[in-house]
């Protein structure tokens, strides 16, 4: 045998075992990744809500959903259409994310972006939320027929954005979520959200967000520990039911900074452990929502 035939068999037989020993790694590999994801179980699936719209799906991570929260319930106080609300949010998620951030363009800040040196307010005012949102407010409502402008009109009437076109893109995610915190679409907000600290469990903490995002109604405990959010001087009596499930969603946007495990209103209770809404044994009366806390 010739010494190039010897050469080139030799160099096939090392390429061979570099191949044997290859699959061999890997398959090594591949046995040691199957071991530990079984000693460590994948995490949690993310939290999220969700407002369903006509068989869609419109999710917010829960510190967007909060923030959605406050916005539209700022907009029922004030006695606003959900088309306000809708606009308010499809602005807030330009312009912010639906995030309270402490940064922007120049000097913009919050939800809104809103910019202290053109004079909608100290960099602290609105990087507050209940500021921010009234202030927003305050705009829409002093542009004349705003309800029956496209949302890139309106919102660009009070925001003297750069890119007004950008709105439209959120509109339909936001009249979701309008409608849902509104109270016009019941059972339709949701959130898949991972087991409470108990720790973080507070009467007081929920009776000061009940109080800053829905004007200070009363809550008070029941003989089981709950908590019942008194709803009847939300918005008008002639409303009742629509606004008591406006402010039931209210309270499953919160459910994750509250540590809020279930929500009952009318003959329905969102339950944290289950995702979802679902009929009640013993309904609540109207006029009333009913909370439960981790712990």
């Amino acid at each position: 045998m010739s010494a190039r035939r010897r050469g080139a068999r030799r160099a096939r037989r090392a390429g061979f075992a570099v191949v044997v020993a290859l699959v061999l790694l890997v398959a090594a590999t591949v046995g040691v990744v199957t071991v530990l994801t079984r000693l460590d179980p994948a995490p949690p699936a993310a939290q999220q809500c969700v407002v369903e719209l006509d068989g869609t799906g419109w999710r917010l991570s829960p510190d967007q959903a909060q923030n959605a929260a406050l916005i539209a319930a700022t907009g029922v106080q004030r006695g606003l259409p959900a088309r306000a609300v809708t606009i308010a949010l499809a602005t807030a998620l330009q312009e912010s994310r639906l995030v309270n951030v402490t940064y922007g363009d120049r000097d913009s800040l919050g939800l809104f972006q809103q910019r202290p040196s053109q004079g909608w307010g100290t960099a602290e005012q609105v990087q507050d939320p209940v500021y921010a949102t009234g202030r927003f407010y305050d705009g829409l409502v002093a542009i004349q027929g705003y309800e029956n402008l496209p949302i890139t009109e309106a919102a660009q009437a009070v925001q003297r954005s750069g890119f007004p076109d950008a709105y439209a893109q959120h509109e339909t995610r936001s009249r979701a979520w309008a409608s849902a915190l509104t109270g016009w679409s019941p059972a339709t907000l949701t959130c898949t959200l991972r087991d409470p600290d108990p720790a973080a469990s507070s009467a007081d903490a929920v009776a000061a967000r009940v109080q800053r995002d829905l004007g200070g109604l009363p809550v008070v405990a029941d003989a089981s520990g709950g908590l019942i959010v008194d709803t009847s001087g939300f918005g008008a009596p002639e409303d009742r039911a629509r606004l008591d499930w406006a402010v039931a969603q209210w309270a499953v946007s919160v459910a994750e900074p509250l540590a809020v495990t279930s929500v009952a209103v009318a003959d329905r209770t969102w339950d944290r452990a289950e995702g979802g809404w679902a009929l009640s044994e013993t309904p609540v009366p109207a006029g009333t929502v009913r909370l439960t806390l981790a712990g």
